[in-house]
């Protein structure tokens, strides 16, 4: 039985609390979640084998993949072309793989995370069913659209390590919050629900894109954060759309009374 701590939180105050304390409540639920029963035999197995499968990948196609960038885009073969062409393909390696994860869990798995999460947590939290699987497809489209350009403009930046890293933060944490909050909510929000929380929890989702960013440029780590990052984006929307469905009554009640 789920406990609706989530409904009741909502319940017990209206008022919208610190984008950093709702970013820490969803990071700190998010971790039960990530290692139940379900969430490790539906997702963590597949994306396992995707993960060896990028490995596979990366140890046979690195290093042609190296002198291919060295000698077509950067004109030859020498030390310092090669050791950047290399990083270049390190850069596009890792971005296949993490994509590849966040897609797989953006709209493969986010119908068994959401469902956890409900089980959990949200029981109570009516099914208003706004979102579609088509809609979670364009959704996922209109966010690496948006994304591959900007990273690869980003490029550019390698040579100043540390604004490149900053950019890579936001961008992924832009990326991360755009493939999930469509999916967290569409089972649960109406289609207007879906507009309006969206809208008014736009800083809420950056801060916590921002927070998981790091995870991004950690080996291994950033082939099974993206379900961690699904979880935690699962319960902050949630929680979001039980406070906006209480205020709503308030408002109702206080108009009533």
């Amino acid at each position: 039985m789920g406990t609706d701590r989530g409904i009741r939180i909502a319940a017990a105050s209206t008022a919208r609390e610190p984008a950093a304390h709702a970013v820490f409540l969803a990071l700190t639920r998010a971790l039960p979640v990530l290692f139940s029963a379900s969430i490790v035999a539906v997702v963590f197995l597949p994306l396992a084998a995707a993960a060896t499968f990028w490995m596979v990948v990366g140890w046979f196609a690195w290093t042609p993949l190296s002198r291919w960038l060295s000698a077509g885009l950067l004109g030859g073969d020498s030390g310092w072309s090669l050791f950047a062409a290399s990083a270049c393909a390190m850069l596009l390696l890792m971005l296949a793989a993490v994509l590849t994860a966040l897609l797989a869990v953006a709209v493969l798995a986010m119908p068994v995370i959401v469902d956890a999460v409900a089980d959990r947590d949200f029981e109570s939290l009516a099914n208003r069913r706004g979102g579609t699987f088509a809609g979670s497809l364009v959704n996922a489209a209109v966010a690496i659209s948006v994304f591959l350009p900007l990273w690869l403009l980003a490029l550019s930046l390698l040579a100043l390590p540390p604004i490149y890293v900053v950019v890579s933060m936001f961008l992924n944490a832009w990326l991360n919050q755009r493939l999930f909050r469509y999916d967290a909510l569409a089972r649960h929000a109406g289609r207007d629900e879906m507009s309006a929380v969206i809208r008014g929890m736009r800083g809420r989702l950056l801060v916590l894109g921002l927070v998981l960013a790091p995870l991004s440029l950690i080996p291994l780590v950033n082939l099974f954060a993206p379900i961690y990052a699904g979880i935690a984006f699962t319960y902050l929307c949630l929680d979001e759309l039980a406070a906006f469905r209480a205020r709503g009554m308030s408002q109702v009640t206080a108009s009533g009374s």
